[in-house]
């Protein structure tokens, strides 16, 4: 699947990835291969990823995650760390 996280003033990561985990405002859930179309809001927390290199994570200030055909966007207020 491919990944993009963004904030307003630039792009944070771009990447292939197996796997993603986010702070959904409703609860944490995870993204998976073929997952289905979904937009949800975030809330602050753990943005987390596993890529070739391995897993990394990185904490976000709220913001919006779309996933539609293997694409995830996510559109994040602000990253912490």
């Amino acid at each position: 699947m491919q990944l993009e996280i963004v904030t307003p003033d630039k792009k944070v990561f771009e990447g292939e990835v197996s796997e993603a985990s986010f702070p959904g405002a409703s609860g944490a859930f995870q993204v998976l291969n073929s997952h289905a179309p979904i937009v949800s809001a975030l809330a602050k927390g753990t943005v987390s990823f596993t890529t070739k290199e391995g897993k990394q994570s990185l904490i976000v200030d709220g913001g919006v995650v779309e996933v539609k055909n293997n694409v995830i966007v996510v559109l994040a207020e602000k990253v912490v760390g």
